[in-house]
């Protein structure tokens, strides 16, 4: 039984992080901003379900807020740090990028200075394949280098890399950086777009894709991406690296490992696989490459498999039918939200 704290507790892939740790009976202690960003009473829904754990406890407050974060980490006194609160979006950090900078940047330091505090033995961060930028040799291996992202966002996530680095140098602390792909799944956020998509569709609506179609992603469903992070918690980087693709630091016990499905396939793809399992034919609206999208994601998770035995492997089909069949559950068959 471990003593871990989980940032961004009551969003998509931290509730159902939490729930895995929870069921697998270890103390949880959860934190979130429970921003406005998209519908708060999707997040409250989440918690409740959380809280339903007797060895859940939850905090709210803004991850720049040093005083309240450093209050909250001195009650869980963690053990395990796994850091997956940001302002997500991509496209959002075009209109309002001070607000990643503010969360992503100043709200992970003040992570990291907890975990420094308390000396956790494993300080486990959320980056994203984003920050591979216009790097156009894939499949997308940790060992490439990532100095051209097109996004704040996709700044902001590595920015936080190279902090974890020099905190894992300066004060030895054992830090993993993951490198999440295209997430989707049950309880998933409204702003992405296969949720549009099945909106969009029950509603009638034409449904917007980009570049023409011509977009391939690594598409990761969200249970297979939790259970992957749980795994690595007790991958903890120490001084020798663990087969020939691992990226280890030679200075610091800091490692940067993709979680993703470990093929790319297209989008179009992907709303077929909606289409069928909501019965209904889209009516597809083929659009311009919107500023900083790239074309395609391509995972290389050879190094999440040498560390944990384990690579993502749901097909597309089959958790898309899980999601629709969470939606029409939560917002009912022929109601968007």
């Amino acid at each position: 039984m471990t003593r871990i704290m989980v940032t961004g507790a009551a969003g998509f892939i931290g509730f159902h992080l939490c729930k895995l740790l929870l069921s697998a009976g270890h103390t949880v202690f959860g934190h979130d901003g429970m921003t406005e960003y998209y519908d708060v009473s999707l997040k409250q829904a989440r918690l409740a379900q959380l809280r339903e754990f007797g060895a859940f406890t939850f905090h709210e407050g803004a991850l720049e807020d040093a005083n309240n974060f450093s209050s909250f980490s001195d009650l869980a006194h963690p053990e395990v740090i796994v850091h997956l609160g940001a302002q997500a979006g991509v496209r959002y950090s075009l209109e309002n990028p001070r607000a990643y900078v503010d969360t992503n940047v100043v709200g992970t330091f003040n992570v990291m200075e907890a975990a420094r505090t308390h000396a956790v033995r494993h300080l486990l961060m959320a980056s994203t394949s984003s920050a591979y930028g216009a790097n156009t040799i894939m499949p997308f291996d940790e060992r490439q280098k990532a100095d051209t992202p097109l996004t704040i966002y996709a700044a902001t996530k590595k920015a936080t890399e190279a902090m974890g680095h020099s905190y894992a140098h300066l004060h030895d602390l054992p830090t993993t950086m993951f490198r999440f792909f295209t997430v989707y799944g049950p309880w998933g956020r409204p702003d992405m777009a296969y949720f549009k998509f099945v909106s969009a569709i029950l509603d009638g609506r034409p449904i917007d894709i980009y570049n023409h179609g011509e977009m391939w992603r690594d598409f990761t469903y969200s249970e297979d991406l939790v259970r992957a992070i749980s795994l690595l918690i007790d991958a903890v980087p120490g001084t020798e690296p663990i087969g020939a693709v691992d990226t280890l630091s030679p200075v610091a016990p800091f490692r940067v490992v993709n979680i993703g499905n470990g093929k790319s396939e297209k989008l179009t793809d992907f709303i077929d696989a909606i289409e069928q399992a909501l019965g209904i034919t889209a009516k597809r609206n083929y659009m311009e490459i919107q500023a900083g999208d790239v074309p395609a994601t391509w995972a290389d998770n050879r190094l999440l498999r040498d560390l944990t035995g384990y690579v993502p492997k749901t097909d597309i089909r089959s958790g898309i039918e899980r999601f629709v069949e969470w939606y029409q559950s939560y917002y009912g068959p022929h109601v968007s939200q």
